[in-house]
């Protein structure tokens, strides 16, 4: 085991790392979608392609600020401007045009409705941007590297991917429990999440609470892309990946766990590095093994509970 550990060293601190990063980038997409699904009831397929939106238009907005020669560091809150952005632009549209006139039927006539959706937006993408890649590296660029020890040996490794990420998915963390425990407007989400019905009869206006719960959603999953932007070449289809591993985490976390959510993608971004660096052929399927697993143990996901159904 000694001798082992002292050959792959090495592949041990990369995998960690590129673990965490990825991590961090699943995250922003997952804790949006469990959010969404704890107050609203509906799994939207819709969430990758506002993922994918994101990190076009961050792109797009960091290579237009390039060519016209303004400072580079306006690149990073760029970031947010463009998650903001897809956020207000799509989301309260999404809910009110979509959501709200189908809340009342079947779940699986929401899935299909998500899912056409998801297709429009994928056709809508290629229609902008084309079916090259897109590529804005100047956040990345600009922070450069830093070495990381790690045992005897040292780990370059970009700054961008070993601070912005992970910080940013920690502040939404940490603000996120902090808005729906100390806040009127995180009560109110709650209540409507428990019981929308009894938070009604106390007063709350549940569709507006379900409508700003989607629309923070819609951003949160932008600003998944906005972040991963940098870091990856933004290509059709990377918006039905990131959904598939994104309900991976929600059903591994419980839906509508938020915190939960976090160690879920924890747990599937180092999964999906170590199979990267050991075995290759796994890397796929080992997002799904954990899910598979867990739901074996606990039905309801690592932080989910038991509901009792009302007919």
């Amino acid at each position: 085991m000694a001798d082992w550990l002292a050959q792959n060293g090495l592949l041990l601190g990369l995998a960690t790392l590129d673990g965490l990063s990825n991590a961090a980038a699943i995250f922003m997409v997952a804790v949006g979608l469990n959010l969404v699904f704890g107050v609203l009831r509906v799994l939207n397929v819709a969430h990758g392609s506002l993922y994918a939106i994101g990190g076009y238009t961050a792109a797009s907005l960091g290579l237009l600020l390039a060519a016209s020669g303004l400072p580079d560091w306006l690149a990073f809150p760029l970031l947010l401007v463009a998650a903001l952005l897809v956020g207000a632009v799509l989301g309260p549209p999404i809910e009110k045009l979509l959501l709200r006139r189908t809340r009342q039927h079947e779940p699986v006539l929401q899935l299909l409705i998500t899912f056409a959706l998801f297709m429009i937006l994928e056709d809508l993408q290629k229609l902008v941007w084309g079916v090259q890649p897109v590529v804005n590296d100047t956040p990345l660029r600009l922070l450069g590297t830093v070495d990381v020890p790690f045992g005897a040996d040292v780990i370059p490794f970009t700054t961008y991917q070993l601070f912005v990420l992970p910080g940013v998915a920690l502040v939404t963390l940490v603000g996120l429990a902090w808005f729906l425990r100390r806040t009127l407007a995180g009560r109110m989400i709650v209540a409507v999440t428990a019981d929308a019905e009894a938070a009604r009869a106390m007063g709350i206006d549940a569709g507006r609470v379900m409508l700003l719960t989607f629309t923070a959603g819609a951003a949160l999953a932008a600003l998944g892309g906005a972040l991963a932007s940098p870091t990856v070449s933004l290509v059709p289809g990377v918006g039905a990946q990131t959904i598939v591993l994104s309900f991976a985490v929600v059903a591994t976390a419980g839906l509508g766990q938020v915190e939960g959510a976090a160690l879920a993608a924890l747990l599937i971004g180092l999964g999906r590095a170590f199979a990267v660096y050991f075995e290759p052929e796994l890397e796929v399927v080992i997002p799904y093994l954990i899910m598979v697993v867990v739901l074996l143990v606990r039905p309801q996901g690592l932080f989910g509970v038991v509901e009792t159904r009302r007919i």
